[in-house]
């Protein structure tokens, strides 16, 4: 298969990548993003690109592809609603809306988070947000969408936090980050298991639309 992913440089997204590049079911991957992902391999091409808002200059480059793996995101942390929606929502669906033009028969799997407002009228501003991004997302003409709503993450294999002070914080809970997805699995799981997930569900289709912790950790099973 033939891959989009955006994101490639933060923590979901490193992982999400490496299994990418180590699954043979996997053929090409265009990382696509306003940085490049700073990995070298024979399956992966960078197509850097500033203004994602505006995908024009570089659609040809964007056809022929048979899933787009969005990872993209920022917190919300300190920042004003207006700017979380700009490039939560207006970007996400500015890159969708090109990609399903292009890629009718294209699978889209959006990275989002656990407690997600799908119904957009709660009080937590992200949540609301990212509602709102899934359900624009889910209206779009895809072959299918996927929604991922992880809560914890447990990188692995070399993914390291882009911020300093989350790589600290990972770094000193790391052991018990391990029990937690053993033995917490619903609330779980890792960098290697979402990047799995998204493979299989994309090679032979989801168990639903939306994927708690506990569903990426059984999708990511082999077959």
């Amino acid at each position: 298969m033939r891959i989009i992913l955006l994101g490639a440089s933060g923590m979901v997204g490193q992982g999400v990548l490496i299994e990418c590049l180590r699954d043979r079911r996997v053929e090409h991957v265009l990382s696509l993003g306003r940085t490049a992902s700073g990995r070298q391999d024979a399956k992966l091409q960078e197509l850097v690109h500033a203004d994602l808002y505006d995908l024009s200059a570089v659609e040809d480059r964007l056809r022929g592809y048979d899933a787009c793996f969005y990872c993209l995101g920022v917190s919300s942390v300190g920042m004003a609603e207006a700017e979380y929606k700009r490039i939560t929502y207006d970007m996400t669906l500015a890159v969708a809306d090109v990609l399903a033009r292009l890629n009718p028969g294209m699978t889209f799997i959006y990275v989002s988070g656990a407690n997600t407002d799908s119904s957009e009228q709660g009080r937590s501003m992200w949540a609301r947000i990212k509602g709102r991004t899934e359900n624009a997302l889910l209206r779009l003409p895809f072959k299918a969408v996927y929604l991922f709503r992880p809560g914890g993450i447990q990188p692995l294999h070399g993914v390291r936090p882009k911020v300093g002070w989350i790589r600290a914080i990972y770094a000193a809970t790391a052991p018990l980050l391990s029990l937690a997805v053993r033995y917490a699995p619903g609330g779980m799981t890792t960098s290697e298991r979402v990047g799995l997930a998204m493979i299989n569900a994309t090679a032979r289709g989801g168990p639903s639309r939306v994927l708690e912790s506990r569903d990426i950790n059984s999708e990511a099973q082999p077959d």
